[in-house]
């Protein structure tokens, strides 16, 4: 089975992760698809294949090198989505030699993939594309990912003069909510280091991440019958409104690009007499994520002066860190994947992720774990789409890739 084609049976589990949510999995159906996942290893020869009561899954491709001692190497993806898109009834369908014109997902409604809006098409004419009929998610973030990896699992089983040392293959659950890593047990997982398959065009080999951080802010308000409410409300809805206007409007996901960070609304909600705003806060470096904590603080100051103490309250979390820190110390990891890219016809690039992986967090516990592409495009939207041939040339890379760690001299 070619990898698009697991992915287009993956893309039938609506597995959407919920952050209102206190259990792991955050959603039961990511259990359901992980039972599938389980019977699915098993039967292409992966050991001791076995998922735990919080939805990770675990397996081990055992080398075929006689007295082999080298470095274990892991493949780790996500098996959610993200709940803001529909992720039901999911109908893939397959466009065959792409000639680089506009495509029509759904004629009924109108929706059109256009290059005008999407350059990345661009490098993929006279490819196949796997596309969405642009009412829902692909999900190819990241069962795009999660499908090469067990491709290359079926290729390993069936080739076996294709030489390779211990894999260890890892699916999480949760990580669109940033929770991804939570429950990793590192230890039990055996590897030296790791690859999450989790990016997006094929080549891409992505190794800095933003640091990141959550802020939830609170506003209690006071409602009146409108009649009477002359300096008595308080509504909250406009305080908040108020607030937001206090941050910058020039550093936002839609206005910025590169290493530039921002502050994202990312949730609202509200009545008169309370109101609830979440956001997300990025930045590559670090210093700059902790002045943007501050100015988070700074307009709270400023309600808090203008309206009463109580009437606003902000809790912050850390969320990951910029993974470069950790994976410069083992910079043998991406070497070896950009030679891998090289030798398939391919170029490797790096460019900033303006996001994060469970790597970030994996390579502060222990777990080297840069990120590689999957030949996917347009994620977390309904004009998600995939390129047939470049997901097999991301299978084709896994292998490449085991296959030089299995003659590597590594130093831990």
């Amino acid at each position: 089975m070619r990898a698009y084609e697991r992915l287009i049976e993956y893309a039938k589990y609506p597995t959407a992760s919920n952050d209102n949510s206190s259990t792991c999995p955050s959603t039961p159906e990511q259990l359901e698809f992980g039972k599938a996942l389980v019977e699915e290893m098993k039967s292409l020869g992966i050991k001791d294949v076995a998922m735990d009561k919080n939805g990770y899954i675990m397996g081990t491709i055992e080398s075929n090198i006689e007295n082999w001692s080298g470095p274990v190497i892991g493949f780790i993806s996500h098996m959610d989505v993200v709940k803001e898109v529909p992720c039901t009834n999911v109908k893939p369908s397959v466009v065959k030699n792409y000639d680089g014109n506009d495509i029509i997902l759904n004629k009924e409604k109108n929706i059109i993939l256009s290059p005008k809006d999407y350059d990345s098409l661009k490098a993929y004419v006279g490819m196949d594309l796997l596309v969405t009929d642009g009412t829902t998610l692909l999900g190819a973030d990241d069962k795009a990912g999660l499908a090469e990896i067990l491709t290359m699992a079926e290729e390993l089983q069936k080739n076996p003069s294709i030489k390779h040392g211990t894999i260890k293959i890892g699916i999480t659950p949760d990580e669109e909510i940033g929770r991804g890593a939570d429950l990793f047990q590192v230890k039990d997982f055996g590897a030296d280091f790791a690859y999450t398959v989790d990016g997006a065009a094929f080549g891409e080999v992505e190794y800095e991440t933003f640091n990141a951080a959550e802020a939830v802010v609170y506003v209690n308000g006071i409602s009146i019958h409108t009649g009477s409410a002359k300096g008595k409300m308080k509504n909250a809805n406009l305080i908040a409104m108020e607030f937001n206007s206090l941050l910058p409007a020039d550093e936002r996901p839609e206005t910025t690009e590169g290493y530039e960070g921002f502050y994202h609304l990312n949730e609202m909600e509200g009545m008169v007499d309370h109101a609830k705003l979440k956001y997300i806060l990025r930045d590559h470096d670090a210093e700059k994520l902790e002045a943007k904590k501050a100015t988070v603080e700074a307009a709270a100051a400023k309600i808090k002066k203008k309206y009463g103490d109580e009437v606003i309250e902000v809790k912050i979390r850390d969320q990951y860190r910029n993974m470069a820190e950790k994976i410069k110390e083992h910079w043998h990891l991406i070497e070896t994947a950009y030679e891998a890219v090289k030798e398939l016809g391919g170029s490797p690039y790096s460019e900033p992720v303006r996001g994060g992986t469970d790597g970030s967090r994996l390579s502060f516990m222990g777990l080297p774990c840069p990120n590689l592409g999957t030949g996917s495009h347009n994620h977390h939207g309904k004009f998600e789409y995939a390129c047939i041939q470049s997901m097999d040339k991301v299978v084709e890379l896994l292998i490449k890739i085991a296959e030089k760690y299995a003659t590597m001299d590594v130093q831990q």
